[in-house]
């Protein structure tokens, strides 16, 4: 299993102001569900930053995304580990397989990997 990307999740109620703030450090915005928003550098996309209000789906907003290449493996892995899963393994209408698990800090990092399609 391998890492591709990690990002933060900032809380936020300010969805256009951050939009706009962080425009000034030259990110763009590439996700916008309403609840989350994602900005991302054009030259390095994989650099981003996420802006949540509430999770549309799980009980508890995340601190972080990790994007791994096989979800599933990831989520033996932390079950086998005995860290507490706080959301399941779901398949999200947006593309996504999900799964949180609260590291040992206290804080809840979302797991993914994105749906192949075909």
């Amino acid at each position: 299993m391998t890492a591709r990307r990690v990002m933060p999740i900032v809380p936020s109620d300010a969805m256009r102001e951050s939009a706009e703030f962080y425009g000034l450090l030259g990110f763009a915005e590439v996700m916008n569900h309403g609840w989350i928003m994602t900005l991302a550098s054009p030259e390095n996309p994989t650099v981003q930053v996420s802006f949540m209000s509430e999770d549309k789906t799980a009980p508890v907003r995340p601190d972080m995304s990790v994007e791994v290449d096989d979800v599933d493996a990831a989520y033996a892995a932390v079950r086998a580990s005995g860290a507490e899963i706080v959301h399941p393994l779901t398949d999200e209408e947006w593309g996504v397989r999900r799964f949180f698990v609260r590291d040992p800090n206290g804080s809840v990092v979302n797991v993914l990997s994105h749906i192949s399609h075909g």
